[in-house]
């Protein structure tokens, strides 16, 4: 199992925003026939008074492919925050992975999300209990307050929607498709939105599709969002 953490420290996440993961280490034998390993990303910037966090998981087809080019474009030369492009880089990253799958988060002083998926991983964010997922296929959107934008290169299937976060916002669920081919959106919602800790929340999803015997990569990430007015 591979973890990307550059200059992530647990301690130095304030609240209202907290965040956990958890990803299942499969048998190496190599006669079993078992998936090959997630890698997951969680990267706090702060820059000035902005602060931005980057959480992704991808399969190894795509590597840190990813997150190498949100560092290369998220920020300009003088490590400026590009929060008007945030969008438009989270699309390209996913796009400049090809062949692959991914599900990528970007939250901007705990105000603004970004999210983004493609192939078989996906993002979802519950709003009032109801889960809200970006499409996975051309046709299958299912945006709630996002802006979606439909252009040319959606035959690649790299889905990007954003949104304000606000008091509704409860909590964002990154997954593979591990997590998605055992459980529906509303499901893996229903499942956590009881628990608080968020790392607690990662590691029953993960223990839940491995109880309804998923057989292919399982890791998450739950990003929750704390606000009380």
């Amino acid at each position: 199992m591979s973890f990307n953490n550059s200059q992530f420290k647990l301690k130095e996440m304030p609240p209202p925003v907290s965040h956990g993961y958890h990803a299942v280490e499969w048998n190496r034998d190599p006669a079993n026939s078992s998936p090959d390993d997630d890698i997951i990303t969680v990267q706090r910037e702060q820059i000035g008074e902005e602060e931005v966090w980057f959480f992704g998981i991808v399969d190894d087809r795509v590597g840190n492919r990813v997150s190498k080019h949100m560092q290369s474009n998220l920020f300009d030369n003088k490590k400026k925050l590009r929060s008007r492009n945030s969008k438009e880089a989270l699309r390209k990253a996913h796009k400049s992975s090809r062949m692959g799958s991914a599900a990528s988060a970007i939250v901007i002083n705990g105000k603004k999300l970004v999210m983004a998926n493609m192939d078989g991983y996906r993002c979802l964010v519950c709003r009032d209990g109801k889960a809200y997922q970006l499409g996975t296929t051309k046709t299958s959107w299912l945006c709630f307050n996002f802006r979606c934008s439909v252009s040319e290169e959606l035959e690649e299937e790299v889905m990007v929607g954003d949104s304000r976060i606000d008091s509704r916002t409860e909590f964002v669920i990154l997954a593979s498709d591990g997590i998605w081919e055992v459980m529906k959106s509303q499901e893996a919602v229903n499942l956590i939105s009881h628990l608080e800790d968020p790392q607690e929340a990662a590691e029953c999803l993960a223990k839940e599709a491995l109880k309804r015997m998923s057989k292919i990569n399982i890791s998450c990430i739950v990003i929750r969002f704390n606000y009380h007015n």
